[in-house]
C-alpha cells in the first residue's frame, strides 16, 4: 500500500472513530434497543466501507471508462426505482429498503457523475487520457453534458432532496471549469442559473420556504421551521472552548436537538468536545481532502485528474455545505457530514471514492 492510501485510510479511520463516539452519546440513553444498537450498526458500516475501500482501490481506475455508461444507467434505474417502490422517511422518499439495509441511490449518484464528467471532458487514446474539451463549442461543452446532468438532478429534487441535487449542479460547473472550457461558455450557463432564480421560488415546496426564510432569520419560526437550526446553534455556542466532556451534552441528549447522529452530528461533536474538537476534526478533513487534492496534481492522465479533483470537490462541498448548515450559515437541505453522519449509503459510498483516490495514486507511475 502507498504511503498517500495509507494516509487517505488512517485519516478517515480517525474521523470514523469521532463518529462512533459521537453517535454513542447521543443515543446511548435512549430507552428503545434499536436507538441504542444505532452505534453498533455504524462500526458495521464502516467495518464494510473499509473493505469496499480495499477492493476498489485494487481496481484499476481506467476500467471506469468503460464501465461509465453502465453506472450512469444504473444509477438513473435506482433513481427511477425509489419514486415509485422507496420508503417514506421525515416526508422524504429516498430510500431503497433491502432486507435490514435502507439504501439512498442519490448518494451512489454524486459519485457516478464525478466519473462520468470525468469520462466525457476527456480522450483516450492507446496511452494516455487527454483534454478533449477544448475543441469543443458551446453545444458539445455545457448543454449536452448539462443535459445528462440535469435528468438524475431532477429524479433527486422530485424525491425531494434540494440539497444533493445543488451538489451535483456545483460539481458540474467545477469540472467544466477543470477541464478548460471556454470561459465565456461557463458564464453563460452562470448568467442562465441566476436570471432562473428568482422564478425558482414558485417551484419549491412549502417546507423548502420555510427552511430558506428560517435561514434569513430563525426567529420567524422558533418553534417550527427554525427549531433545529436555533437548538444546533445553541449547542455549538454552549460547548465554549473544551466543551462539556463525552456523555455531557445536553442538547443532544436531552433530545432539544433533532437528528443529532446524523445532519447535525457536528453541533452534537462541538457541545461535548467545544471549540477546540471541531478545529481537530477540520484538521482532519483538511488533511483528507488535501491529500485528494495532491493526487490530482501528481496524476498525468487528465481521466484520472478530473476524477481526483471532482471527488476531492465532492467531499470539500460536503462538509462546507453541513458544517454552514449546522451554524446557521446555509439553509437546511439535508447533507451528512462524510464519515461522521449515521448511515450506510454516505459511508459506503465516502470510501469508495476514497479507494478510487488511492487506485488513481497507485496507477499514476504507470502513465
Amino acid at each position: 500500500m502507498r504511503n498517500s492510501s495509507l494516509t487517505i485510510l488512517l485519516l478517515a479511520l480517525l474521523i470514523c472513530i469521532l463518529s462512533v463516539i459521537s453517535i454513542f452519546s447521543s443515543t446511548y440513553q435512549r430507552e428503545s434497543e434499536s436507538w441504542q444498537n444505532i452505534y453498533q450498526r455504524q462500526i458495521l458500516w464502516i467495518v464494510l466501507g473499509v473493505v469496499l475501500f480495499f477492493t476498489v482501490s485494487s481496481i484499476n481506475y481506467r476500467r471506469f471508462w468503460d464501465w461509465n455508461y453502465f453506472f450512469y444507467i444504473s444509477a438513473l434505474f435506482f433513481l427511477l426505482l425509489v419514486l415509485i417502490l422507496g420508503s417514506v422517511r421525515l416526508g422524504a422518499q429516498r430510500w431503497l429498503r433491502f432486507g435490514w439495509f435502507n439504501f439512498q441511490p442519490s448518494e451512489l449518484v454524486k459519485i457516478v457523475m464525478v466519473i462520468f464528467l470525468a469520462r466525457y471532458y476527456s480522450l483516450k487514446n492507446a496511452d494516455n487520457v487527454s483534454l478533449l474539451s477544448e475543441k469543443f463549442g458551446f453545444f458539445r461543452a455545457m448543454a449536452l453534458p448539462l443535459f445528462f446532468v440535469v435528468i438524475p438532478m431532477g429524479l433527486i429534487i422530485e424525491q425531494p432532496d434540494l440539497g444533493t441535487g445543488l451538489i451535483i449542479l456545483f460539481i458540474f460547473i467545477s469540472m467544466v471549469y477543470l477541464s478548460n472550457v471556454k470561459l465565456r461558455y461557463i458564464l453563460i450557463l452562470l448568467g442562465s442559473i441566476l436570471s432562473f432564480m428568482p422564478f425558482a421560488w414558485y417551484f419549491l415546496r412549502d417546507y423548502q420556504k420555510d427552511r430558506l426564510m428560517v435561514f434569513l432569520n430563525p426567529n420567524v419560526d422558533p418553534l417550527g421551521a427554525g427549531y433545529t437550526v436555533i437548538q444546533s446553534k445553541i449547542a455549538i455556542g454552549s460547548g465554549g472552548f473544551w466543551g462539556k466532556g463525552w456523555l455531557s451534552g445536553t442538547q443532544s441528549q436531552l433530545r432539544f436537538l433533532p437528528e443529532a447522529h446524523t445532519d447535525f452530528i457536528f453541533a452534537t461533536f462541538s457541545e461535548e468536545w467545544g471549540l477546540l474538537g471541531g478545529i481537530v476534526l477540520l484538521l482532519l478533513y483538511y488533511l483528507l481532502i488535501r491529500q485528494g487534492f495532491l493526487i490530482a496534481q501528481r496524476t498525468r492522465d487528465h481521466f484520472g485528474k478530473l476524477m481526483a479533483f471532482g471527488i476531492s470537490l465532492l467531499l470539500s462541498l460536503q462538509v462546507m455545505i453541513n458544517i454552514a448548515m449546522n451554524m446557521g450559515f446555509a439553509p437546511i437541505v439535508g447533507i451528512p457530514l462524510p464519515l461522521m453522519s449515521y448511515g450506510g449509503s454516505s459511508m459506503f459510498v465516502t470510501f469508495i471514492a476514497l479507494g478510487i483516490l488511492a487506485n488513481i495514486d497507485k496507477r499514476r507511475s504507470v502513465f
